[in-house]
């Protein structure tokens, strides 16, 4: 019997104080714990970036490769030991900006990963520069008049790849934040649980548009399969579909009852209805810019299941060995066309 003990190093935590990386880190261990995964067939993998430190603090396999290049290591890891669960730590600079390719070809691929995505809307360890998730206009290191571009929303990235699982939580929301983890590890193929992290030095506040416990209630809606999709503090309003787009609606208001509202499924591969809850709330203001009213969606948001790279990869290898006897190495080197030099 696995604790959640059992999966930390003897290494303390290099984080800053306050970081929500600590809570991430929590999260982690705790969701291992509950999946019973044996630290022997455990892989952290990660860049390099404050989030990257990561492999260090686990007591099982791991390794900081280069920047962006995290998911390179991941993938080739998985192909070769199928058996291992393998988890890639990264930051929203290490996996979008320099990792992006390697980012979108894992969910193409759809290799059985758990991608965990640290965003913090900044470059951290490299002492605050604007990130590819930083809202229009932040004002950093390296855009001291204001950011003039749109950053990347994580969630439309990975189904824009064909992504099949994808997940979003606060870093101070542990419970929700494990619950998130564990679905992702129990998915087959490709998952991606964007982390919603808090930088206390470089940009402090982060989300606390949606964060904030004066006002998440009404900021966010947690999604659960199987049930109607409802929020607020009063936990009086719901989401429906008004045409092509979503609506918040107040139950009691007009009419409507908890039957009218939309209820959730994250398998049932409506690819368009995952990307509309994923993307509420956005804007490239950032999170929860108020948007049309709509609440920011927590939770496993799409979670389908399709062939993974690294099975069907396995599987041609079984076929072509069934098909040919096994030669020595002798007998390789002299296949094909040869030649005697005297």
């Amino acid at each position: 019997m696995f604790t959640q003990n059992d999966y930390k190093s003897d290494q303390p935590l290099r984080y800053c104080p306050g970081c929500g990386d600590h809570a991430i880190f929590a999260s982690m261990t705790k969701a291992m714990a509950e999946l019973q995964l044996d630290p022997a067939k455990t892989a952290v993998i990660s860049g390099i970036g404050c989030s990257s430190r990561t492999p260090y603090y686990f007591g099982a396999y791991g390794m900081q490769t280069i920047h962006g290049r995290g998911l390179a290591v991941s993938t080739g890891l998985k192909t070769a030991r199928p058996d291992l669960s393998v988890w890639n730590c990264s930051g929203d600079g290490d996996c979008l900006a320099i990792g992006g390719n390697h980012f979108i070809h894992a969910m193409r691929r759809n290799i059985d990963l758990n991608i965990i995505i640290f965003n913090n809307q900044i470059y951290g360890l490299t002492k605050g520069q604007y990130s590819p998730t930083s809202e229009r206009g932040t004002v950093t290191k390296s855009s001291p008049y204001g950011t003039c571009e749109d950053p990347f929303c994580p969630a439309e990235l990975c189904l824009g790849a064909r992504g099949n699982f994808f997940a979003r939580a606060l870093d101070c929301d542990i419970p929700n934040s494990v619950k998130a983890m564990v679905a992702a590890a129990k998915h087959k193929g490709a998952s991606v649980v964007e982390m919603l992290a808090n930088c206390v030095v470089w940009k402090d506040g982060t989300h606390k548009i949606i964060t904030d416990s004066a006002v998440r209630a009404d900021k966010t809606i947690i999604l659960e399969d199987g049930k109607p999709m409802i929020y607020g503090k009063n936990r009086d309003k719901g989401l429906v579909l008004d045409g092509w787009n979503i609506k918040s609606v107040t139950i009691g208001e007009n009419g409507i009852t908890e039957d009218d509202l939309l209820v959730h499924d994250s398998h049932n591969g409506d690819l368009a209805l995952h990307l509309k809850l994923a993307m509420m709330g956005y804007n490239p203001y950032g999170y929860a810019a108020n948007q049309d009213e709509l609440p920011v969606a927590l939770g496993v948001i799409r979670d389908v299941e399709a062939p993974t790279y690294d099975d069907s990869v396995n599987e041609q290898i079984e076929e072509v060995k069934a098909k040919k006897k096994p030669r020595t190495l002798r007998e390789l080197l002299l296949a094909g066309d040869t030649w005697e030099v005297k």
